[in-house]
């Protein structure tokens, strides 16, 4: 169980309980291992908090200058230094968890065993669709003779993140829907040898949304799928996605953001003619639309063979005939690439 992040990196993990969930957050990305180890002023530990905390958070109406207090798992499985490995193992094999805090007899964080779970993963049957058939008007010229998710980012397409990325969680089976440009990203990628995945590709004669690609699909696949644009770039685990879509029975799982927009103006509220009251420059949220999504196979079902569609026509469909729709709260870095100044940022950023 012994690596670096046992044994350096887990102080990256340590928060105090008075922070909130921004920098829960700006934790869980700098020390990688998905979870915050809260402590007091005598770094006693007084819970934990992870990804699906914070998830739940958003979903109850709380933002990111929310303090973590309310958030916290205050009862987590702790286990002390002198414990033996394989018992680590055993325990974290029969709880289903990744990360046991170490504590010692006075309660003070002094370790964390981390289930590193990227070295060898499971392989999935589940497919990934990427759609990448976009034309990407908004970023000519340099999109004249490149496809928009061929674009480099850090010195590789940004279609070649997303699969490299991928595959790291155990996905193996991808099929890209191309248009544009189309033969430029299969002559890169081939039948995805040189990455140890296997691509196959569908090719829509005109524009069909970003659903309605899926009805080209040449085989029903058996078991949920996850789409993604070909042009958004994040660090959001999608093995995770399809866990969290799996666990709560959806038919369809949308991944939203929680975005904010401040009002430049004081707002006056009003009954009648008379004030209310005032709030100045408030701040309106909301959750938008990632472009990332899972599907389960009768979802596809609702999509006629190429005729066109988006992904929000599918998932009003969907939840017509009764079957569950739902969201995921990302806070994970999120890009989508759309005009040259996101192609600096993804520089920046990815």
């Amino acid at each position: 169980m012994s690596n670096k992040k046992n044994s350096f990196d887990w102080r990256s993990a340590v928060l105090p309980f008075n922070s909130n969930i921004q920098s829960a957050i700006h934790s869980l990305e700098a020390s990688c291992l998905q979870i915050v180890l809260v402590v007091d002023s005598s770094h006693k530990l007084l819970g934990t908090l992870t990804d699906g905390d914070i998830r739940r958070a958003f979903l109850r109406g709380l933002n990111l200058n929310s303090s973590i207090e309310s958030v916290i798992h205050r009862s987590p499985l702790v286990v002390p230094p002198e414990i033996s490995r394989e018992l680590v193992l055993h325990l974290m094999q029969a709880n289903k968890i990744h990360q046991l805090p170490v504590v010692n007899k006075e309660g003070v964080v002094v370790g964390l065993h981390v289930w590193d779970s990227v070295v060898a993963p499971n392989a999935l049957e589940n497919w990934m669709v990427i759609m990448a058939g976009g034309r990407g008007m908004r970023l000519h010229p340099r999109t004249e003779h490149c496809p928009k998710p061929m674009l480099e980012v850090g010195g590789k397409p940004m279609l070649q993140h997303i699969i490299e990325r991928a595959r790291i969680e155990g996905f193996r089976q991808f099929v890209i829907s191309l248009h544009y440009l189309g033969e430029v990203i299969e002559n890169y990628f081939g039948e995805g040898n040189q990455w140890g995945v296997h691509i196959q590709y569908i090719r829509e004669k005109t524009p069909l949304g970003t659903a309605g690609c899926l009805s080209l699909l040449k085989h029903t696949p058996s078991q949920p799928i996850v789409v993604t644009n070909g042009d958004v770039l994040t660090d959001v685990h999608y093995k995770d996605m399809l866990d969290f879509h799996v666990l709560h029975q959806a038919t369809a799982t949308m991944a939203v953001r929680q975005y904010e927009m401040q009002n430049q103006f004081g707002v006056v509220k009003t009954k009648g003619l008379d004030i209310d009251g005032f709030e100045e420059k408030p701040i309106y949220r909301s959750h938008i639309n990632a472009g990332i999504y899972v599907l389960n196979p009768e979802a596809l079902s609702h999509l006629p063979v190429n005729q066109p569609c988006d992904m929000p026509t599918l998932f009003e469909r969907v939840k017509n005939n009764d079957k569950r729709t739902i969201v995921y709260p990302m806070h994970e870095p999120w890009l989508d690439v759309g005009r040259p100044d996101d192609l600096v940022l993804a520089e920046k950023n990815f």
